[in-house]
């Protein structure tokens, strides 16, 4: 009886510790694919970030008047490389700094509208197309790096794998969610023309007709074109 005894605890402890391995393992694998898939991020904000200065250089050559607007550029697209270029990952505070250079960079674009020649060039043009694909793949970067973040902080609150965490110093990592208003304003649409129907000259009633109903006309049918 007491040879069965020390066997069962000697499974218990052998099944517990492979728990326990099993679980610290993942939360090394887990931590190793959020830092993996933050620098896919962070090679996509280089890349935004070396194109700016060259898309300032080419409005400020159409519309140099426009210094304020050039100015509130740079000055975003700095803080936010000098956060990028911080060591370890600062998510929160790059999506901060990345939303004010969305928002620099979206007036910039709106200034470019009064000036048509500006609209036309072609390096503008290839600069803003460069820019519009690099955001998509931000966006998408963003998207796969959070979905890492969410799967680890679970696990890091959640039950019993929460002891695992608490013991070996694994935490919880930020999310990356740039706050853009208008990426979450409502779109606007005018619903005010709805309802109301074209006046047409009324066309004499046929005895028997159903009253809005024209001659030959069946209900439900729109009335024929008028020519």
């Amino acid at each position: 009886m007491g040879l069965l005894i020390v066997l069962i605890l000697v499974v218990l402890v052998v099944l517990i510790a492979g728990w326990l391995a099993m679980s610290y393992n993942r939360f090394v694998r887990q931590r190793n694919v959020v830092q993996e898939s933050w620098r896919q991020v962070d090679v996509e904000l280089q890349r935004r970030h070396d194109l700016i200065p060259n898309l300032v250089e080419t409005v400020k050559a159409f519309a140099a008047q426009e210094q304020n607007v050039l100015v509130s550029v740079i000055e975003a697209r700095n803080r936010a490389e000098a956060v990028r270029q911080s060591p370890g990952i600062h998510a929160a505070e790059q999506a901060q700094a990345e939303g004010q250079l969305q928002r620099a960079v979206g007036g910039l674009f709106a200034v470019a509208e009064a000036y048509p020649d500006l609209k036309s060039n072609q390096n503008f043009l290839g600069l803003q197309q460069q820019l519009a694909e690099t955001e998509d793949r931000v966006a998408a970067g963003r998207r796969y790096y959070n979905a890492n973040v969410r799967e680890l902080n679970t696990r890091v609150e959640a039950f019993p794998s929460n002891l695992i965490a608490g013991a070996f110093k694994f935490g919880k990592e930020e999310y990356f969610e740039v706050d853009d208003p208008a990426s979450r304003a409502a779109v606007q649409v005018d619903f005010s023309g709805l309802g109301q129907v074209p006046q047409h000259p009324a066309a004499p009633q046929q005895p028997g007709a159903a009253p809005g109903i024209q001659g030959g006309q069946q209900p439900g049918q729109l009335p024929p074109p008028q020519v």
